[in-house]
């Protein structure tokens, strides 16, 4: 466990809060694997200031695992720190520093593996996969996807370790993304009935969003496998208007969908699309044709459902000592790789109950029992 700790608290010091470069975390993993003979391939953005990084220890003609987690973080602006957010901090059995539980945690060990995987005569390669833009909506990941898609055989399972208590995750929801523009009709407050209000044109929409949430809460789209057992919606950003005496020619709005994995979230943005066009448009567009409302997708990724009694999922088991399946609220690239056809568990040291949060932290513990599977792992692969 000593080795994953100090392998932690050098990526910690990277700030890789996700408007950031992660190219210097890159360049350490890519050095440190270097020195154990893995080559590696880096798979960068379009402005060349973030990349993948893809590594194969063992066999590449066959199918194998991959261990694959994202290198981005969330802010610690506005926060409350008691640590260095950036420096790892040792106290009472924990280690604090952003990115500890989600989910530097997990690619320490990981990395610190890699001396036993290099010695090892392994029978199928073991992946190790790192992305950018996973907090920003799973972004960077999809090139990553892309390269395995094109290699001659796919692998036969992905773990991705998200911050799971090591617990096999077989499931979560997608997201979709979206932000609603209002275009109005700028008036005189005092002569209101002559323009056309996009703030409460956008409150419209709003409120058909909540009945169309509601309606996702009926019997029939329920999954008990999911807290909360339905997709959900809600707006969760809103601007608009210049003063109060002048009615409002802009509003924008953006809102999410949740998904049950078995529902589409595009269908809440069509019928969204739809009551604004039948509804709403005319009445707004009787006063002034210039008027518009339009919708653009931020960000999306599809939910996760693997088997319970699938070849993946007895495969973590086995490696995390648990049949305990379940599912969790928070979404992961995971859903990408199964799209792919890469069957795909989520399962990784610490909780998401300190991710996101100041002090965030994982246990010497946890840490220690990532080990130990990853342990597992390199015997599993062995010849």
């Amino acid at each position: 466990m000593s080795h994953s700790r100090d392998l932690l608290a050098q990526l910690v010091r990277f700030d890789t809060t996700s408007r950031e470069s992660n190219l210097a975390l890159i360049d350490f993993v890519r050095t440190y694997l270097q020195g154990h003979g893995v080559t590696c391939e880096l798979v960068f953005n379009e402005h060349k200031n973030k990349a993948n990084l893809l590594a194969t220890i063992g066999p590449a003609d066959v199918p194998g695992i991959v261990l694959s987690g994202h290198t981005d973080g969330v802010p610690v602006d506005g926060q409350r720190w008691s640590v260095a957010p950036f420096d790892l901090t040792e106290q009472d059995g924990k280690l604090y520093g952003r990115g500890t539980a989600d989910m530097k945690g997990y690619i320490a060990c990981v990395l610190a593996c890699v001396p036993a995987l290099v010695r090892a005569s392994l029978r199928m390669p073991v992946h190790i996969a790192l992305s950018y833009d996973e907090e920003v909506g799973c972004l960077g990941v999809r090139s990553l996807i892309e390269r395995f898609c094109a290699q001659p055989v796919k692998p036969l399972l992905c773990v991705i370790g998200e911050p799971t208590e090591l617990k096999p995750v077989l499931g979560h929801k997608g997201k979709l993304a979206m932000r609603c523009d209002v275009h109005g009709a700028a008036c005189h407050s005092a002569y209101a009935p002559s323009g056309v209000n996009a703030i409460e044109y956008a409150a419209c929409l709003i409120r058909e969003l909540v009945r169309l949430g509601e309606e996702l809460k009926a019997p029939q789209h329920l999954n008990a496998a999911f807290d909360p057992p339905f997709s959900t919606v809600q707006t969760g950003v809103m601007s608009g208007g210049k003063a109060l005496n002048i009615v409002p020619q802009q509003c924008s709005f953006d809102f999410e969908v949740r998904s049950l994995p078995a529902q589409d979230p595009w269908q809440v943005a069509h019928q969204l699309r739809l009551y604004a066009e039948h509804t709403l448009l005319p009445a707004m567009q009787a006063v002034s044709a210039q008027c518009a409302i339009g919708f653009s997708e931020l960000s999306s990724y599809p939910g996760l459902a693997t088997s319970s009694q699938s070849q993946a999922a007895e495969w973590v088991a086995q490696f995390c000592g648990s049949r305990d399946f379940g599912t969790v609220a928070f979404g992961s690239e995971g859903g990408l790789f199964d799209q792919a056809g890469i069957p795909t568990v989520v399962c990784g040291p610490g909780s998401m109950e300190q991710g996101h949060k100041a002090d965030e932290f994982i246990s010497l513990q946890q840490l220690d029992a990532c080990d130990r599977m990853l342990e597992r792992v390199v015997e599993f692969v062995r010849q």
